[in-house]
C-alpha cells in the first residue's frame, strides 16, 4: 500500500551524520524524496547515495547556501531543520568567543535561515510543514556547554513563536530526540539514559505524515511521549496547553 508521503520532498539539513542521517533514511522509506544537506560532502554524498536522494553541500549559517539549497530540492513539503553543533568540554569564560558564537550561528540562525528559505514557497503552495530538532539541554540542569543549552532554549522559543505565527497554515514542531549516541555524544559516560536511535526518525516520520497537525506548536519528545496518545488527546492538549515547554522541567 502506497505511503501517503510517496512523492513528497524534504530537505534535512545535517543530514549526513548521526540523527539526521536517520531521519533522511526513515523518510526515504516511507517513499519521499529527500534532500540531504551539510558540509561534509563525502558523508552528505554517501547518504544521498543509499537512500536515492540529492547531495546538498554547504554551510547552514551562510544565507547563500541555505538559499540554495532550497531552489535545488525544488517543491519542499517537509523541512527537517536538524543541524546542529556543540563545543567540546565548554567553560564559558575559557572558550574563544567566535567558537561560542558560532554555535548559535549554526543552531539558532541556521534554523531562521532554513525556515525562511522554504516558507514563502510553502505558503504559496498552501501545503508544508517543518519539524525542528531541538534538545532537553534548553531545559535540564547539567547540560555542561553555556552554547549549546542557550542555543537549544532559543531555538525552541523560536519554533512555538514560529507556529504561531504561521497557525493553520504551515504546522511546526520542535522535537527531542533525546539522548542519542553520535559523534556529538560520544563523551558521555557508557551507563548514560541513551535513546534508541530510531524513534527521532519513526517521529519524525509521523510528523511529516500530517496526522499529528493539531500539535503544531508542541515540544514532542521521541522517547517520552508517544505520539498516538499525542494525537488521540491533541484537543485537550490545545486546551490544557500541554506538552509545551516553559523553561522547566
Amino acid at each position: 500500500m502506497p505511503s501517503e508521503l510517496e512523492g513528497h520532498v524534504a530537505l534535512v539539513t545535517g543530514g549526513g551524520r548521526g540523527i539526521g542521517a536517520g531521519i533522511a533514511r526513515e523518510l526515504a522509506s516511507a517513499g519521499m524524496r529527500v534532500a540531504v544537506t551539510g558540509r561534509t560532502r563525502e558523508e552528505v554524498e554517501a547518504v544521498a547515495a543509499e537512500i536515492g536522494g540529492t547531495a546538498l553541500v554547504g554551510d547552514v549559517s551562510r544565507r547563500e547556501d541555505v538559499e540554495r539549497w532550497a531552489a535545488e530540492a525544488g517543491e519542499i513539503d517537509l523541512l527537517v531543520a536538524n543541524a546542529g553543533r556543540n563545543v567540546r568540554e565548554e567553560h564559558a569564560w575559557e572558550t574563544e568567543p567566535d567558537e561560542w558564537w558560532n554555535v548559535f550561528e549554526v543552531n539558532v540562525f541556521g534554523v531562521y535561515l532554513s525556515c525562511r528559505a522554504v516558507i514563502p514557497g510553502m505558503l504559496e503552495r498552501g501545503r508544508g510543514r517543518i519539524v525542528i530538532t531541538g534538545s532537553g539541554a534548553a531545559y535540564l540542569r547539567h547540560s555542561g556547554s553555556t552554547a549549546y543549552s542557550a542555543s537549544k532554549a532559543a531555538v525552541w522559543r523560536f519554533g512555538e513563536t514560529l507556529a504561531e505565527q504561521l497557525e493553520s497554515r504551515i504546522p511546526v514542531f520542535v522535537i527531542s530526540p533525546g539522548l542519542v549516541r553520535t559523534e556529538m555524544t560520544k563523551r558521555a559516560p557508557d551507563d548514560a539514559p541513551w535513546t534508541p536511535p530510531e524513534l527521532a526518525p519513526r517521529l519524525v516520520r509521523a510528523l511529516a505524515s500530517g496526522r499529528a497537525d493539531a500539535l503544531s506548536g508542541r515540544y514532542i519528545h521521541a522517547e517520552h511521549d508517544d505520539i498516538e496518545d499525542l494525537i488521540r488527546r491533541a484537543d485537550q492538549i490545545k486546551r490544557d496547553d500541554l506538552n509545551t515547554i516553559r523553561l522547566q522541567r
